[in-house]
């Protein structure tokens, strides 16, 4: 009977579902009717008296009468520039000399024959009182007309007695042992390299900048300018207002003086670029002097095939060059020295102060080989231009009068700690 009725019951129609219509006109009502209640009737309200807050009501937003002023946008960073020198003066140095790119690879008795680029200032338009005549920045009179006159016979006077006031009374025999000691390579890093370009006007600013820490600095000499350690040596004296103590090979030890004060150095201003090399007369002429062109063309021929004398390195030290010429020289008339290696203008320079020093007659540059004549009558020279391969700076009283300095027994302490072997012999082994 119970299974009929289940099945009676199965078998009966559904009613159909009301319409979607209807489900939302009866939503739309409820929520109407509760929301009106909620609001007339609400327990908070009665029981504990709630009010909303302010920032839930509507209200008109009214303009704010004292409004926060908005913080200036700082305007976009802009490096200095060394070229604008709105509002700056013109630096003024009472250094007595004239500044030049290269102290010990130019020569103010050698005029060039013409600029390569117009005449501007490595200093910058504006940056220094001095004008560039294309070669250098002479010192002289502000007042003077012409920038060709001769130099001041004051100039020298005053680079002399600014030394002398710097450098006091000359050091005892212990106190240079002592700065020697300081200045070797295990106890100090500190050191300026000197190298193809030689003396260079910035190198002054770096010279001053390690003298607020050290009494003396280590200068290592490589290259073109090793050639003639006498000139480096005495411009490094000249331009610095310094005393060299001590030399091994291509290695000073500069003093800077007693009464020496960083704070009271001197205005050095910088080159902001290299300028352009001028244009000088040309080392070789096609024919010798005395020489015909077709004994030129022979000579030139026989020293490429002379064996050549010895092989300069890539940066090396040629302090023994010189006398090594002039030793050849006695017993052959053309020597070969051989450059591979070596750019192009640095062997020209070479060249150019064997030529001078020796002397001797440049033959020709060609396949990186420097050949040089004796020339006719040639006599050997027995002056001391060059200084001996190891020397002690000491006192100039016991020296001789004009400041020459001898070589003495201390002389043979090492700055570093390396042997007295010519470098530019060295020239296959260095790679």
């Amino acid at each position: 009977m119970s299974l009929i009725v289940r099945l009676s019951r199965q078998k009966q129609p559904r009613p159909p579902p009301p319409p979607i219509s209807l489900h939302l006109t009866l939503l739309t009502r409820l929520l109407s009717t509760t929301t009106t209640t909620a609001s007339s009737s609400s327990k908070l309200h009665s029981r504990y008296s709630f009010k909303p807050p302010t920032s839930l009501s509507p209200k008109p937003q009214t303009p704010n009468p004292n409004p926060i002023p908005k913080k200036k946008q700082k305007p976009q960073y802009r490096p200095p520039s060394s070229l604008d020198r709105t509002g700056l003066k013109p630096i003024r140095s009472e250094l007595p000399f004239d500044f030049r790119y290269s102290y010990t690879d130019s020569s103010p008795n050698v005029r060039p024959i013409g600029l390569r680029e117009p005449k501007y200032s490595p200093f910058g338009p504006g940056r220094l009182d001095r004008q560039w005549t294309g070669v250098c920045a002479p010192a002289v009179d502000p007042k003077a007309l012409t920038l060709e006159a001769a130099e001041d016979p004051k100039l020298e006077e005053k680079r002399k007695m600014m030394r002398e006031r710097v450098q006091g009374m000359p050091l005892t025999e212990s106190e240079r042992k002592i700065l020697v000691d300081k200045c070797q390579r295990h106890k100090t890093k500190r050191q300026i390299n000197l190298g193809r370009d030689g003396l260079t006007h910035n190198m002054l600013n770096d010279i001053h900048n390690n003298w607020k820490h050290a009494e003396a600095v280590r200068i290592k000499c490589l290259g073109v300018p090793t050639v003639d350690m006498k000139n480096v040596c005495t411009q490094l004296e000249d331009k610095t207002f310094g005393k060299i103590i001590h030399r091994h090979g291509g290695l000073l030890v500069l003093y800077r003086g007693r009464y020496y004060h960083p704070k009271k150095r001197p205005v050095i201003p910088l080159m902001l670029w290299r300028p352009h090399e001028p244009v000088y007369p040309r080392l070789i002429k096609t024919t010798i002097d005395g020489l015909s062109i077709e004994e030129t063309k022979e000579m030139r021929k026989r020293g490429l095939a002379v064996p050549p004398l010895t092989k300069l390195a890539k940066n090396g030290y040629y302090g023994s060059l010189v006398p090594m010429v002039r030793d050849a020289f006695l017993s052959c008339e053309l020597v070969r020295i051989d450059c591979k290696g070596l750019e192009k203008s640095d062997y020209k320079k070479i060249g150019c102060k064997l030529r001078d020093m020796v002397p001797c007659i440049l033959v020709t540059f060609e396949k990186e080989q420097i050949v040089v004549w004796r020339g006719k009558d040639y006599k050997p020279v027995e002056d001391g231009y060059f200084l001996p391969d190891r020397e002690s700076f000491d006192d100039p009283d016991d020296s001789s009068s004009d400041g020459s300095l001898v070589c003495g027994e201390e002389g043979r302490d090492s700055v570093d700690d390396t042997k007295g072997q010519q470098d530019f012999y060295s020239g296959d082994d260095e790679e």
